[in-house]
């Protein structure tokens, strides 16, 4: 359904939606020296959630440039099916949040029971985790 590209310009049209440009840094000074990639560690592909739970998702930030700690994120759910994310872009599990800490608590929203969610962490680039599952 939706490609990473379209999920990116959606997640950050969520992000100016929500709060004035020059409160996002990557779009306030784009640098295109500065992509980077931060590989998500958990949720990974033994992870189980449960719906209304309180998790914390987890990233190596230690890629993130010296010009990009003050960089916010933006993290998503979706689903992998038939070669798509299926990203809940309407809905973001986490946004604003620093990506140099290398993590955000979340709650875990009401959802079908499936065993291929994925989160994307969006910042300067989007990384998504192994796909997990979430039960009711």
């Amino acid at each position: 359904m939706f490609s990473k590209l379209a999920a990116v310009v959606a997640a950050l049209a969520i992000a100016a939606r929500a709060s004035p440009l020059s409160t996002i840094p990557f779009i306030q000074s784009p640098n295109t020296d500065a992509i980077w990639s931060a590989d998500i560690i958990s949720p990974n592909l033994l992870t189980v959630w449960k719906v209304s739970s309180n998790q914390t998702v987890t990233w190596d930030p230690s890629r993130v440039p010296q010009t990009r700690t003050n960089a916010t994120g933006i993290l998503l759910l979706g689903y992998e099916q038939n070669d798509s994310e299926n990203l809940d872009i309407n809905t973001p599990l986490a946004a604003g949040f620093p990506i140099s800490a290398g993590k955000v608590d979340i709650t875990v929203p009401d959802v079908p029971e499936r065993n291929d969610y994925i989160v994307v962490l969006f910042g300067d680039s989007g990384n998504n985790s192994p796909c997990f599952t979430i039960e009711p």
